[in-house]
């Protein structure tokens, strides 16, 4: 057998059996539970805490888990975060390993991962690919932006949601979400690190509240020269694709075009330093944001508003 397939089998061996396939009722017209979909999960705990995507489980009334053995288990929704497309389930369900947690801001545009999940209810498919950009800015089904969105071409399809992207070791990378309706090879994940930062709150409050700015950002390398001159401690920023209409960054003058390269007085290499210094403390209260535009570094003044309340468009296709 050839060594990349090898590599395959023994990544989905690693990862399958913490893999649930989650089945949502809803209350139809009459009152009466209906199945409402099907989507993916992973159970991350061994205390029965599993992650999946929000807009698999929003509005269900009941929630099923089946497992890659065949076992079902009821599920309860912990918390949810429409902005990330992360939830939170619980189940009783015991005797099954939990997955394990890579971390996301190690990856590299090219690296092999494997998608695994419950398309059109074919339990527990796999599919593998690359890394094919780092550091996208997703729609999610709320119209809100998700920074630091793993792009791959590993093929997902509606039902994948929710589902595990890992990595050759079987090591969970991120949550598969979406891909680009009537595109080839255009998917994306949440990095499981955001899942983890989201996980606290989630937790113990069922819910995440968080400063946005309003900005679509790709992350790029900067040139030497470039760092030397402006003394930044990274060499990598985040150049601004696009600006929100009527965005606290359409407010504080921020262009197409710019580098951001700190927020609130902390450097910014990544989107996942913007998520997390987005905290609910920013909410209302000025900041700057530093940018490179053209020759010049600008100090943009800037007043987070809280996430949910800006504006919200078409979106990419559920997976």
């Amino acid at each position: 057998m050839d060594s990349y397939s090898q590599i395959v089998i023994a990544a989905v061996a690693a990862a399958k059996h913490s893999v649930v396939k989650i089945d949502v009722w809803k209350k139809n017209k009459q009152q009466k539970p209906a199945p409402a979909g099907s989507g993916s999960g992973f159970l991350f705990a061994t205390d029965g805490y599993v992650f999946t995507n929000s807009h698999v489980v929003h509005g269900a009334d009941d929630l099923r888990l089946t497992f890659a053995d065949g076992t079902e288990y009821p599920a309860a929704l912990v918390g949810e975060d429409p902005d990330s497309d992360l939830a939170l389930l619980h189940t009783p369900a015991t005797g099954h390993p939990a997955a394990r947690l890579g971390d996301s801001a190690a990856l590299q545009i090219g690296q092999l991962v494997i998608a695994i999940g419950n398309p059109y209810g074919f339990q527990h498919t796999v599919t593998s690919g690359v890394v094919s950009a780092l550091g996208r800015t997703l729609r999610t089904e709320t119209g809100r932006l998700i920074d630091n969105v793993i792009q791959t071409d590993a093929a997902l399809n509606p039902g994948n949601s929710g589902g595990p992207l890992v990595d050759a070791e079987g090591q969970v990378l991120g949550v598969n979400t979406a891909t680009i309706r009537g595109a080839q090879g255009l998917c994306f994940a949440i990095g499981i690190n955001t899942a983890t930062t989201v996980l606290p709150a989630l937790l113990s409050e069922g819910r995440v509240r968080r400063g946005y700015l309003g900005l679509m950002t790709q992350q790029v390398d900067l040139h030497p020269r470039v760092v030397n001159f402006h003394q930044l401690p990274a060499r990598t920023a985040l150049f601004v694709v696009s600006v929100e209409s009527g965005s606290p960054a359409e407010a504080a003058g921020l262009r197409a075009g710019d580098f951001v390269v700190a927020f609130a007085d902390q450097p910014v290499a990544s989107s996942d330093d913007l998520f997390r210094l987005l905290t609910r403390e920013k909410i209302g209260a000025f900041q700057y944001l530093t940018v490179l535009r053209g020759q010049q570094k600008l100090d943009l003044r800037i007043t987070p508003v809280e996430s949910g309340a800006g504006p919200a468009r078409a979106r990419p296709v559920a997976a």
